[in-house]
């Protein structure tokens, strides 16, 4: 005589059932979504920008005297590698390439330019004037022309990254592309550029008010 084979069915508890229900209907809306299969999804779950920055406020008003006679445009590629002593770059470690855009300005001061500086003769057909050579501005970082190409992080920077308020930051990358803009600018010739370029104008205008010859010279 054989014994009948009895089945055990073990039911799902009533909270599982929901959870499962609930994932379930989870996955077919992202599904949805993302092979765009249901109309209307995709702006239902779409974000959407605000400003809701307050205004500007107007903290000084300075007066300038200085003539921009060149601007230079630079553009650098930073790899910035950091690495742990005794950790492979796997587990602790950064390395980023970055392109680095932007501009230095060269400029002639004319408010050092005294009295002592402007020469005029009687008949004021001659003038010389003794300008303060042309300095460089302070290197301005395009972020329109600016962006990372790669990074490469280690396990624990990863970890470390989601619980910063500033995850990928790329402050140092930034501010090392500054840098090297700067330091190019210093040996790219734009001062004296700014010094010929700020000679013609001033030869221009002073030609244009009567004054047959005009004499520009440079010093500290």
């Amino acid at each position: 005589m054989t014994t009948p084979i009895k089945r055990i069915n073990k039911s799902m508890p009533g909270w599982a059932k929901a959870v499962s229900a609930l994932i379930l209907v989870l996955v077919v809306l992202f599904a949805g979504i993302r092979l765009s299969v249901i109309p209307g999804l995709k702006d239902l779950f779409g974000t959407e920008t605000n400003d809701r920055s307050g205004p500007a406020l107007l903290q000084s008003i300075q007066d300038m005297s200085r003539y921009d006679a060149a601007t230079g445009n630079f553009q650098i590629v930073v790899d910035l590698e950091k690495d742990a002593k005794f950790l492979p770059d796997a587990i602790r470690g950064t390395r980023t390439l970055y392109v680095g855009a932007g501009t230095v300005d060269a400029y002639v001061d004319l408010g050092k330019v005294g009295e002592d500086d402007v020469t005029v003769n009687d008949d004021r057909t001659s003038a010389t004037l003794r300008l303060p050579h042309a300095a460089l501005g302070k290197p301005s970082l395009d972020p329109d022309r600016s962006y990372a190409v790669s990074k490469e992080r280690g396990l624990l920077d990863r970890l470390g990254d989601l619980f910063s308020d500033n995850p990928n930051g790329e402050q140092a990358v930034q501010k090392l592309a500054v840098r090297h803009i700067g330091d190019a600018a210093e040996q790219s010739g734009l001062t004296a550029r700014a010094e010929s370029n700020t000679t013609d104008m001033l030869e221009g205008l002073l030609h244009s008010l009567g004054f047959k010859e005009v004499k520009v010279t440079y010093g500290a």
